[in-house]
């Protein structure tokens, strides 16, 4: 290797080197691309990125970057990126804009808010947060101090429904203890493609000895490192966890001490899976029995046994909040709860970190309580959802637009919105087009900014101040690397400005960022000073984690104090309280009317490595990886249907139909057809009814309803 001093100055500036000489900083910072976070060497000249490295001391990410953050550059400087407050000229489906001051923006924002406010009531007014999600406390509480109960997320898509069924289980939420675990159980997961951060780690414990088993529809990276795949058919995973359940507690491998001290329910649940012998699920999920029994085995008998999930396949099925209780009810079966090796309880502190720092984040967002307000959107569907997550499941949203029932809603204030994630997008499009008053905030145009009456831009973690917390004792405050481009800001700024806009008097927000989070860390003992002295981040000295086997002392935050087989929640809401398996509502086996003209089993969103949902399709590195929108489809189903690869061919459901090349790859099961979501052109969400949706917690069946596929070539 050259010795730097040896070089030309031009040599130098050709390579990028930092140095007084090449006046080429390095400045840390994050990536604000998806929801990791990783950390980020950013070399600077002249106030101009211009090369992006992972940095090594980011106890995170450990100096690695996937493909997205490597195209940091293309993403920070695209042609998209709103510079400038932007006022719709024309009515809702005008394409015309003008650029206005901020000044004049928080006027008209606020004129149009406080109007509806005083006309309707506040709650005719949503707030909705979709990525990035740093900001979520503090929107929740411009959404309170305003007056409205409608905060809503993307989560109502997303995690949040895997965290309702670990609720109803266990009472809270709780991780893989992956430095111990001897079996990991990877569950509708694919850390290569969607947790780069921790898929190193997940293969370094497979290199020293721990076992995995995957189940999935899919062949993945991770399979050949797999002892076995249990290959499902999408939306079986209940029947398939019931039966190594059949498996363990009849071959009486299960922890007897747990079960009889620390649970409800287990006599009516053993008595269920008695049902789902592993023949049974055979016929159900196409596992083959004696792969079922195996699994079973491995898992149970190992001294520490983990599940590993992504954060929402499991439960993006009409069925998925039971089917995801009774995977995790495995957990608590073998005696892997809140044990070392096992799964980890852990508190979350600031922003849904698992690292032992006591923070009241919640107290922040609740400025004001949500008591005496009207029901949130969608609280007289989902009760549930409404009880233990205190948010608008946004999935009605649209519905009650329409509507006007039982109140109307007339504005959205979205952040980071994305129609196109909504079952059904074509039917949310229509809803926000209703409105009276659309504001939304973000980097780029998007199809969701272009039907906004005003439009604002916010900054990316290169331009603005933000704390990070991670899983463990590291955390880390980020300063501006570069200036905002154009006239973009902070969202947190954009969020306190139209506080004093509206005349809110928060005597938060009027201190700024800084201040807040502050206020926040104070029960940890912690100051963001603390953290500016560290600009790579740093171990978290405040704290401590916390002990296993915490519930010997403390029982379990369930009504009955104990893990629930038999959730007591449910049961009280007159719902199932037993995990039970149902079919999807429209499967070979639920609907074969709909089956014999639609026979394949689509699944839909599962992440491609270079793409997060629509964020990086306009980035010319990742987007020539994958340029077209695809179906993937068996060379069996293909050749049955005179498909070659590349054909166009025509994907639809029993709602529409997509025009989009095939992909033919043994990576899909037969009898399966899978499409990523999101690409420009291709909505793959239009072809789900906006009401083909779990009952319980309102989440859509993106990753099995009903399609056919054919040539159109």
């Amino acid at each position: 290797m050259s010795n730097h001093s040896e070089l030309t100055i031009e040599e130098k500036l050709l390579g990028k080197i930092a140095g007084e000489d090449t006046g080429i900083e390095i400045k840390k910072t994050i990536c604000s691309i998806c929801s990791h976070n990783c950390g980020i060497d950013a070399y600077v000249k002249d106030g101009i990125v211009i090369k992006v490295e992972g940095s090594a001391e980011n106890a995170a990410s450990h100096g690695t970057l996937c493909s997205k953050g490597a195209a940091m550059r293309q993403y920070l400087y695209h042609k998209d990126r709103i510079r400038t407050p932007l006022l719709k000229k024309g009515g809702r489906d005008s394409t015309e804009f003008e650029a206005i001051s901020w000044e004049n923006a928080m006027e008209i924002a606020a004129s149009h808010l406080q109007k509806i406010k005083d006309e309707s009531g506040p709650e005719s007014v949503a707030f909705y947060v979709g990525f990035p999600k740093w900001l979520r406390s503090f929107v929740k509480r411009l959404c309170l101090s305003f007056g409205s109960p409608n905060f809503c997320t993307e989560s109502s898509t997303c995690y949040h429904a895997t965290a309702l069924a670990s609720e109803l289980t266990y009472g809270y939420q709780s991780s893989p203890d992956m430095k111990g675990t001897d079996c990991l159980l990877l569950w509708s997961a694919n850390p290569l493609h969607s947790d780069t951060s921790s898929a190193k780690g997940l293969l370094k414990a497979v290199d020293h000895g721990m076992k995995l088993i995957e189940v999935g529809p899919f062949v993945t990276p991770v399979t050949k490192h797999a002892e076995m795949h249990l290959r499902i058919r999408p939306g079986t995973s209940g029947a398939l966890a019931l039966a190594m359940a059949n498996v363990i507690i009849e071959e009486g491998l299960y922890d007897v001490e747990f079960v009889n001290q620390f649970t409800k329910g287990f006599e009516e649940y053993r008595s269920y899976v008695r049902e789902f012998t592993p023949k049974a699920a055979e016929s159900i999920t196409t596992v083959p029995a004696d792969l079922i029994i195996r699994a079973a085995r491995l898992f149970a008998k190992s001294e520490r046994a983990a599940i590993k999930s992504g954060a929402s396949p499991t439960v993006h099925h009409t069925n998925g909040l039971q089917n995801h209780r009774a995977i995790i009810s495995l957990v608590g079966l073998t005696g892997n709860f809140d044990r070392e090796g096992g799964h980890y309880v852990v508190p979350w502190s600031y922003y849904h970190a698992p690292n032992g720092l006591d923070t009241r984040d919640g107290e922040f967002e609740q400025a004001r309580s949500a008591e005496g307000m009207p029901a949130r959107v969608g609280s007289d569907i989902n009760p549930i959802w409404d009880k233990l997550k205190k948010e608008g499941q946004s999935v009605y949203l649209p519905f009650q637009i329409k509507s006007g029932k039982p109140y109307p809603i007339r504005s959205v204030v979205g952040f980071g919105m994305n129609y196109r994630m909504w079952p059904g997008s074509d039917f949310m499009k229509e809803a926000l087009n209703k409105l009276d008053f659309l504001m939304t905030a973000d980097l780029f145009m998007t199809d969701t900014t272009r039907l906004s009456d005003l439009v604002l831009p916010v900054c990316s973690t290169f331009e603005r101040q933000q704390i990070k917390m991670y899983p463990g004792r590291f955390g880390l405050w980020t300063e501006p690397v570069i200036d905002p481009i154009g006239e973009s800001r902070s969202d947190i700024d954009l969020i306190t400005d139209l506080s004093a806009a509206l005349k809110l008097n928060d005597p938060l927000f009027s201190q700024g960022y800084k201040a807040c989070v502050d206020w926040i860390l104070e029960p940890s003992g912690m100051k963001v000073a603390d953290l500016e002295q560290h600009p790579g981040g740093c171990v978290l000295e405040k704290g401590s984690m916390p002990p296993y086997q915490k519930y010997r002392q403390n029982g379990f935050p369930t009504p009955s104090g104990k893990m629930e087989f038999s959730s007591s929640i449910l049961g009280e809401a007159g719902l199932e309280p037993l995990p039970k398996y149902e079919e999807p509502l429209h499967s070979p086996i639920s609907t074969p009317d709909i089956a014999e003209k639609f026979p394949l089993v689509l699944t839909t969103g599962s992440r491609l490595p270079m793409f997060f949902h629509s964020r990086t399709f306009r980035l010319p590195w990742t987007r020539r990886l994958s340029p077209d929108p695809m179906v993937e489809i068996n060379p069996v189903d293909a050749e049955k249907r005179g498909i070659r690869e590349g054909d166009r061919v025509k994907l639809s459901t029993p709602k529409s139909h997509l025009i989009v090349k095939a992909h033919l790859t043994g990576k899909v099961a037969p009898g399966v057809a899978a499409m990523y979501h999101d690409y420009p052109g291709a909505d793959v969400n239009e072809l789900i009814y906006p009401d083909y949706r779990d009952p319980i917690s309102g989440y859509p069946g993106f990753k099995s309803l009903l399609c056919e596929v054919e040539s159109v070539t």
